[in-house]
């Protein structure tokens, strides 16, 4: 009798081919080779900004100590501590308000709340500065109500170190709200509901849950407003306050001390970053990513009618101040007056602006990923500290920056035009002046910006994820592209949106590294609104508001669309 053996069942398709341990560590190690490079170049202009630490100004230190140092490091200090506090409070409780209840407006508020961005702080100061003065409309407006004459009532200075702190914390707050409005999205409703199961209420839940895991992307935001006050310079001396940015101004162009000045520099960037790094050990070994990958619509909570009625108050009286008051006033001087330039010119400033910021976008965007995904897999002390120096230019007076990228450009330029006279071209220039050089300064100048986002993104992808991505064969640029990229869509688009709204608002290192001849939008309200020609300037502020209309809104829905569910 003839035994017959049941036919195999077919053998399940093959995983694919894990990659060996030495393939993944080559990859690994060019990656990290790649980003150490990219920040050594990044870095350039801050060190040579750093160096000049060790060349002698004494005469100058010894004026600045005996005279306005005192008061400027006050200064800086008040002004970082009320804009700081300021925008974190504003930003993240406008950010909880629109994200998880219920009041009317709330749709039209939470994009709106993004509008200030679209300001140049220089252009509020100057706007508010009008409105506000003794001849501007409100106080005439008072004394034509009232009967005031000057001296019997009590308006309050604008030109003062509260009035700073006050323009730039509705100026700068969105930082803090887009960034924690896209973590607040992104949290996960199970934990919510297991902190509602142990009976903590929506105060509780806010403070003990919500916000400790949103602090990644609420700290980026915060360091982001810090950095930005820190390099303010034109409202500030416009206020006439003292600060380490006026300071600098002065010591260069007043002194004509550019050692002085760039030690000055160097001394903000070491506070910068030693505040930067001290938030970041503050955080030892806590982790902010979500240990559930459930996707549920997030629970609205409608509020009752004074509740509803406070957080209508709260975020629409925020918007006022930050963006419908200033646009208002200039849409009607741009109305009433007007720039008297052309059509072509204007639409050529426009041209210029735009290609520009989304250029720049890009660009940034795409390398905070690769030195964020760097720093994620080197976790190495030293790589830390490099990326971080190489994102201190955020910290620094556009002008300052500007000096710092020219020196490496220029000392390349002369390295590239001596070796090709050997063969007898004469090269000239190539970069310094140029688009490139310009580019350059952006990265250096809001690397910071893309770099945050990102970063307070990447936080909160489990670990385990890479892991299982690099099991299956991997490479780290699979994983970013094919694992990364799509969980980040949110902070990627967050990211582009603060760089497109800040580069197209960029003014000293666009008017110090810009080409011959080559002007943009904010070169031109800059130049109209310092000769106080403020109704002129209004024409090209309308035109920047406008465009950074469109990025804002899209951001908007992308970062609601980026959770099921979610409508806004």
């Amino acid at each position: 009798m003839t035994d017959f053996a049941a036919p195999s069942p077919p053998s399940p398709p093959a995983a694919p081919a894990a990659r060996s341990g030495p393939v993944r560590i080559r990859h690994r190690m060019l990656w990290t080779g790649f980003a150490i490079l990219l920040s050594l170049a990044i870095a350039a202009p801050v060190v040579a900004i750093l160096v000049n630490l060790t060349q002698p100004a004494a005469d100058v230190w010894h004026h600045l100590v005996t005279t306005v140092l005192p008061e400027m490091l006050a200064n800086t200090a008040l002004l970082m501590l009320g804009v700081g506090l300021g925008a974190v409070v504003i930003g993240t409780g406008c950010a909880w308000l629109v994200t998880m209840t219920e009041f009317p407006g709330r749709r039209w508020l939470s994009w709106a709340l993004f509008l200030p961005l679209a300001m140049p702080s220089y252009v509020t100061a100057f706007v508010y500065g009008d409105l506000l003065q003794y001849s501007g409309p409100i106080q005439s407006g008072l004394r034509g109500l009232f009967g005031w004459e000057r001296g019997e009532y009590w308006f309050p200075d604008l030109l003062s170190l509260g009035g700073a702190i006050f323009l730039l914390t509705f100026a700068f707050y969105p930082y803090v709200f887009m960034l924690a409005r896209a973590a607040f999205i992104d949290q996960s409703v199970c934990v919510l509901e297991v902190g509602r199961t142990l009976g903590l209420g929506p105060w509780t839940r806010f403070r003990r849950i919500a916000l400790p895991l949103a602090r990644p992307m609420i700290a980026g935001g915060l360091a982001l407003v810090l950095m930005e006050t820190l390099a303010e310079f034109g409202a500030v001396n416009w206020f006439g306050v003292p600060t380490f940015t006026t300071a600098i101004y002065r010591t260069w162009f007043g002194m004509g001390d550019a050692i002085a000045a760039a030690q000055l520099a160097a001394v903000l960037l070491i506070f910068v970053l030693a505040a930067i790094m001290l938030e970041r050990a503050s955080r030892q070994a806590r982790r902010f990513h979500h240990t559930s990958a459930r996707q549920r619509p997030l629970p609205v909570r409608p509020l009752p009618p004074l509740a509803a009625a406070l957080a209508m108050l709260a975020c629409g009286g925020t918007v006022l101040a930050g963006f419908v008051a200033p646009c208002g006033w200039l849409l009607w001087l741009a109305i009433r007056e007007g720039d008297p330039s052309s059509l072509g010119r204007l639409a050529g400033f426009t041209a210029n602006s735009f290609w520009l910021a989304s250029g720049a976008a890009l660009l940034l965007v795409a390398i905070a990923v690769a030195l964020a995904y760097a720093q994620r897999l080197a976790q190495h002390r030293g790589m830390n500290w490099l990326i971080q120096l190489s994102t201190m230019g955020y910290a620094v007076p556009g002008s300052v920056i500007a000096i710092g990228v020219l020196l490496p450009l220029t000392y390349f330029d002369h390295a590239i035009d001596g070796w090709l006279k050997g063969f007898g071209i004469n090269a000239g220039l190539l970069l310094s002046g140029s688009v490139i050089a310009l580019f350059y300064a952006y990265l250096v100048r809001f690397l910071a910006v893309a770099f945050n986002a990102v970063d307070g993104g990447l936080h909160r992808i489990r670990p385990s994820i890479d892991h299982a991505a690099r099991v299956l064969g991997a490479t780290p640029l699979g994983v970013v592209r094919r694992v990364h990229v799509p969980m980040l869509r949110g902070s990627l688009l967050t990211a582009a949106m603060l760089v497109f709204v800040d580069v197209l608002k960029e003014l000293p290192a666009t008017l110090i590294v810009r080409p011959f001849d080559f002007d943009t939008l904010a070169v031109r309200v800059y130049q109209l609104a310092s000769d106080e020609r403020l109704a002129e300037a209004s024409t090209g502020s309308v035109i920047i508001v406008a465009i950074s209309l469109i990025p804002v809104i899209w951001l908007h829905r992308a970062v609601i669309r980026s959770r099921p569910g979610e409508s806004g």
